[in-house]
């Protein structure tokens, strides 16, 4: 089944209850196995709220998955939010079941999806605007997505709930929001209007283009020798290859730039967990800021080579996939940033 062992509360207009496809298989034989003469029964019964479940949270099977079609240098998504099974607010000339022969009446539902993690996020928002009056939308998204973890309460990698299995940075981006570590995240990343406008032109819009979405007049000549749209001071690090060739060697660069919000003098140094099969450098390794509000760049250096292990070939029009993390620490502030690695074998 497409959601797997995931459970969507659904306010049925009938007695019923959901449950995950190994028990709908299991009962799908058993209805398959009944005759007149031993008619399949089956019985509900309401055990109450199940707490402490493990593992928590899991990535929704509805959840939109990456990559980024549009810019893959751009990882998506960038963070998940809780939006499955949320009491939510509802319209008390609706019934719950959404349909018109539904009489009922309520001011709550169970509602799930990602009108459901959205207000999250923007409440969340919200608040790191009130406490951080002068933090811009790019350093609030920065501040959730480098505090946002990926370890599930039983300490493992947070699972995908469609298929049971680990999930990846195109599940779930740089993690689960952690709403108490954004309001202190560090260091930011920053991004002006200006920056937006290069990345559109890396992708290769048209100054036309770029100008029915800004009003106003665009040069795109000295952002198309800047570099590439990766380059967009982005709080995830994301390279794709074209792997043309057995054995081939594979290279790019990343320019980012982090102010320093958490407060005066502090020293950050950079720890890499490469994705496998790539090596990644950063320069500088240390980066000592003076006071708050101090802009520090960097650049982060990736190579990889095709095939990744462990594969030793690749199938034309195949990809792999392989993940890391860049993490700036002062011994008080951990700013992580997931590093992905995509090789595209090309179709022959």
């Amino acid at each position: 089944a497409f959601d797997g062992e995931g459970l969507v509360a659904d306010c049925h207009v009938l007695p019923a209850t959901a449950v995950g496809a190994a028990s709908g298989e299991k009962l799908r034989k058993y209805i398959a196995s009944s005759s007149p003469q031993k008619p399949a029964t089956g019985t509900i019964l309401f055990e109450g709220t199940h707490l402490g479940v493990h593992p928590a949270p899991v990535v929704a099977a509805f959840s939109a998955r990456g990559p980024n079609p549009q810019s893959p240098e751009t990882l998506k998504p960038d963070l998940i939010a809780p939006g499955l099974n949320i009491l939510a607010a509802w319209p008390s000339g609706v019934g719950p079941a959404g349909i018109p022969s539904d009489g009922r009446r309520t001011e709550f539902n169970i509602l799930s999806g990602t009108s459901m993690a959205c207000p999250h996020i923007s409440g969340l928002a919200a608040l790191l605007k009130a406490a951080h009056p002068t933090w811009s939308p790019a350093a609030i998204k920065s501040a959730l997505m480098t505090t946002a973890y990926t370890r599930d309460n039983s300490n493992g990698t947070m699972t995908d709930e469609s298929t049971g299995k680990v999930a990846g940075v195109f599940d779930f981006g740089a993690g689960h929001v952690d709403p108490m570590r954004a309001m202190d995240p560090g260091l930011v990343y920053d991004i002006a209007p200006m920056d937006y406008v290069n990345f559109l032109c890396n992708l290769n819009y048209t100054e036309q283009n770029i100008r029915a979405i800004t009003r106003r007049q665009a040069d795109c000549r000295g952002a198309r020798r800047a570099g590439h749209a990766g380059n967009l001071n982005y709080p995830s690090l994301s390279a794709t290859f074209t792997a043309d060739g057995a054995k081939a060697k594979m290279r790019t660069h990343f320019i980012r730039t982090v102010t320093n919000v958490g407060g005066g003098r502090s020293v950050y140094r950079a720890t890499v967990r490469a994705p496998e099969g790539s090596t990644v450098t950063v320069r500088p390794e240390r980066l000592a800021f003076r006071r708050d509000g101090q802009k520090l760049s960097f650049t982060v250096h990736v190579e990889a080579a095709a095939p990744m292990p462990p594969a030793t070939a690749m199938e034309p029009g195949s990809s792999q996939v392989r993940s890391g993390a860049l993490t700036w620490s002062d011994g008080r502030h951990a700013v992580v940033s997931p590093i992905v690695v995509t090789l595209q074998a090309p179709v022959q």
